[in-house]
């Protein structure tokens, strides 16, 4: 069986795995979750960046023994880019997930303008828009109401400097796969299109951007194939 590393998103904690973590157990694999990276959080001022991120996650690997899967969600495609190279990373999916160039700062990937459904702050850090219905629409349209106001609600700050923050990601020596979340809107589909062009394989899941709670089994499958 195989040991994977789950990188959670932007705005979100570890607690997004929860119902992927727990299939992939029961599967008998290794499950190692990311709890909390430093650029998200509830203090502004406590908030990390980028390379407080890729530091976080350099100390779980450094606590493997064995090589892993490292998955990352969403903003997490810029943490794990930064690991390309890393020795025991044996192959690495991102899901629905930014892709940076060396240079590039996820700003950049989304246009150099925060999203309508963030807003920002002006204490160094941006939030969820308080418009559940746009909110809704936009990350988890595939979840009912009830567990969408659940997940929304649980959201937190994310750090402006964690966005504005330039990928060091060295060049790759594993396999990628991406996972498109095909139900997304037009031009996220195009974005991640484009992105997967990188990748050895490309997977297209018909959901929405929190697929690992909308569709975990079908995820479980993927990641199992991997």
């Amino acid at each position: 069986m195989a040991e994977y590393v789950l990188v959670h998103g932007g705005l979100a904690i570890g607690w997004v795995w929860d119902d992927v973590a727990k299939r992939m157990r029961n599967d008998g694999h290794r499950v190692h979750v990311v709890d909390h990276l430093p650029s998200v959080g509830i203090d502004p001022a406590s908030l990390g960046d980028l390379v407080a991120d890729a530091s976080c996650l350099g100390q779980t690997l450094d606590a493997i023994d064995k090589s892993v899967v490292l998955v990352g969600h969403s903003y997490s495609g810029m943490v794990i880019a930064e690991f390309a190279d890393h020795a025991k990373v044996r192959h690495t999916v991102y899901l629905t997930a930014m892709w940076p160039e060396r240079g590039q700062s996820a700003m950049n990937l989304i246009g150099n303008v925060l999203p309508p459904v963030f807003n920002q702050r002006n204490d160094g850090a941006f939030e969820l828009t308080d418009d559940f219905e746009f909110a809704w629409e936009r990350f988890c349209p595939d979840l009912n109401r009830d567990r969408a106001q659940e997940v929304l609600a649980r959201f937190v700050l994310q750090s402006d400097s964690s966005f504005a923050a330039t990928s060091t990601a060295p060049d790759r020596t594993h396999p990628a796969t991406y996972v498109i979340a095909s139900h997304e809107t037009d031009a996220s589909v195009a974005a991640q299109e484009a992105w997967a062009s990188k990748a050895d394989y490309v997977v297209r899941l018909p959901a929405d951007h929190m697929m690992q709670l909308s569709h975990p089994q079908e995820l479980v499958e993927v990641l199992a194939r991997v």
